[in-house]
């Protein structure tokens, strides 16, 4: 009986192994700009009683899963005393060959990917608009990369964050994400 258990805790402990190994190499978004999960000044909105100078974030990703034909990137804050959030960013139709959106991409459309699209956000149109929480409040804010399985959404830059969210949703691989605070 010794003898028939142990090939099998071996092959067990072999798929585990891979398992690790798998995971290691995960949907991941990184950024070189919000250093230990905040917002620095330079991305903070200039507008509300913020003084900012409102640059987007460098965004970075890998590890997308197989069959990924386009990115969504995202940011939202799911602490605005709206009643159902608040959209900052939101980049539809990055190519499935481009991994970053560098710092500034928002107001210089010569760093956006070729074919990418901002769509409007809560400020009432397209681009980023960085945090500015009301005073006394610290928000939490979530980035997200989305990979799709198709190579294009059919969406406008008049669409709202809701309405790219819900066709992102539907035609999610997986996504990657990263929490940032911010208050004031």
């Amino acid at each position: 009986m010794r003898n028939s258990i142990f090939p099998l805790l071996l092959s067990v402990g072999l798929i585990c192994n891979v398992g690790s190994a798998n995971a290691a190499s995960k949907f991941q978004l990184d950024s070189t700009d919000l250093n230990n999960g905040k917002f620095a000044e330079m991305q903070v909105l200039n507008s509300f009683g913020c003084s900012g100078k409102n640059i987007s974030p460098q965004l970075s990703w890998h590890g997308e899963p197989a069959g990924t034909k386009s990115f969504v990137v995202s940011i939202y804050d799911q602490d605005a005393p709206s009643g159902s959030g608040w959209w900052h960013w939101v980049v539809a139709n990055i190519p499935a060959k481009m991994h970053e959106l560098p710092q500034g991409a928002s107001s210089d459309a010569s760093k956006l990917p070729n074919g990418a699209l901002q769509t409007n956000t809560d400020f009432g149109k397209p681009g980023y608009g960085g945090p500015c929480p009301p005073v006394g409040q610290t928000h939490r804010y979530t980035i997200t990369v989305t990979a799709l399985k198709v190579e294009k959404l059919d969406v406008t830059a008049d669409s709202t964050g809701a309405m790219v969210g819900f066709m992102t949703n539907m035609n999610s691989l997986g996504k990657a994400t990263k929490t940032v605070k911010y208050g004031r």
